[in-house]
């Protein structure tokens, strides 16, 4: 069984192109995803990919298998997803059988992809002990799992173990990887009043396309316009949300009320006043959905203090996201909470958190030196020096070039 497992995904060990790669190359809109420059392949590498379900990590992976194969054995290439593995002694099996192939094919080094690990329970103990058993010594691992994996603390079991390996995150496209999708490349020097200023005769195509990714985010099916996309995603998050442990439709209740307040900040004491349930219910629940890449928050606060008991502004990390979200629990949001979302999600990815300030006046978005208001739908007033306002005329180029 482990051996037709292995023959059945792994098709470029018969001279036989992947079928994830066929498929790839009939979209119409696809692209090479920019996180995979930040997987590790020098031996000894132990990689942690994680993202939100339907990001494209498996396509990911593939396209990265493409790429080996144009300087290495294909025997050399081992791709599992666990989701065919039953148990841990069924990836056990797998493990050694393909020690034996690749020994009698004289593969010194390997690139071994483990997809899908989270699907697996207890697939880091087998990891963990042929990893300390030098199985993999000269080796490049890559493991994949969904958001789950940092949620549930696995991808902390590997202390001293990861070698030349990395952890890394695979986004939804941001805005301007968005555009390089399309066919629109941007170049970024760092300074960004010139990046802007270089933009400007590309203005109205960018508007364009910065409409319609509002639409559809940076998820390969909302991009594509799958029919799907949806009902996928909502079924991705119920699914997430069952592995956590944690009911859907409390967690649908607590997505609605944060739509229905934004972009006010808002307490969880106050979610849990509509749902008649406790803050601290109100907080897990929170902390499960940023875990799984659905949703951020921004925290008050004035010079160096941060305000952590104060009210705090919830985004979603991806406009499709939002609009597959506001379906599931039927609840609308206002434009100006999009568009608010967008910047500080786009904030977060550069700057690893955000924040918000709140006194004499509101600055929407802190993120490291920038201060950031977004002026969409806001009557007009007169902003501090140093404020960058964002409105209709100059929003999609600001997140082109962040």
């Amino acid at each position: 069984m482990a051996a037709e497992i292995l023959s059945l995904l792994n098709p470029w060990w018969e001279g036989e192109e992947s079928p994830v790669i066929k498929e790839w190359k009939e979209k119409e809109v696809r692209w090479r995803p920019s996180w995979l420059d930040e997987i590790s392949l020098e031996p000894f590498s132990l990689n942690i990919l994680t993202g939100p379900r339907l990001v494209g990590k498996t396509t990911g992976l593939h396209l990265l298998i493409e790429d080996l194969l144009e300087r290495v054995r294909p025997e050399a290439v081992l791709y599992l997803n666990l989701d065919l593995a039953p148990d841990s002694g069924s990836l056990r099996a797998m493990l050694e059988a393909y020690d034996s192939f690749r020994k009698s094919s004289g593969v010194k080094t390997s690139y071994i992809f483990l997809d899908e690990v989270t699907s697996l329970k207890d697939w880091w103990k087998v990891v963990k002990g042929y990893v300390d058993a030098g199985f993999f010594s000269k080796d490049v691992l890559v493991l994949t799992g969904s958001s789950s994996l940092r949620l549930r603390g696995e991808a902390e079991l590997f202390p001293g173990r990861m070698g030349r390996g990395r952890e890394v995150v695979a986004w939804p496209l941001s805005f301007r990887e968005f555009l390089r999708a399309k066919g629109v490349k941007v170049k970024v020097t760092g300074d960004m009043e010139r990046d802007l200023s270089r933009l400007l005769p590309k203005s109205r195509e960018i508007r364009e396309l910065f409409n319609e990714y509002l639409k559809v985010g940076g998820f390969p099916l909302s991009v594509n316009e799958d029919p799907r996309a949806v009902e996928y995603s909502i079924r991705s998050l119920e699914g997430e949300l069952l592995r956590a442990g944690r009911d859907p439709q409390l967690a649908r209740g607590i997505i609605s009320s944060i739509l229905s307040k934004a972009p006010s900040p808002v307490s969880y004491a106050t979610i849990g006043s509509d749902l008649l349930i406790s803050h601290r219910t109100v907080r897990e629940y929170v902390r499960v959905l940023r875990g799984l890449m659905v949703l951020g928050s921004a925290m008050l606060k004035r010079g160096d203090k941060v305000f952590w008991r104060k009210e705090r502004k919830f985004f979603f990390l991806d406009p499709f996201t939002a609009r597959s979200l506001s379906i599931w629990t039927l609840t609308n949001f206002l434009n100006g909470a999009l568009y608010e979302w967008v910047v500080q999600a786009h904030l977060l990815r550069r700057f690893g958190e955000v924040f918000y300030y709140r006194n004499s006046h509101e600055v929407d978005v802190l993120a490291g030196e920038l201060r950031v208001e977004v002026k969409l739908g806001k009557p007009h007033r007169r902003y501090p020096r140093g404020v960058k306002v964002l409105d209709e005329e100059n929003i999609h180029l600001f997140l082109a070039v962040v």
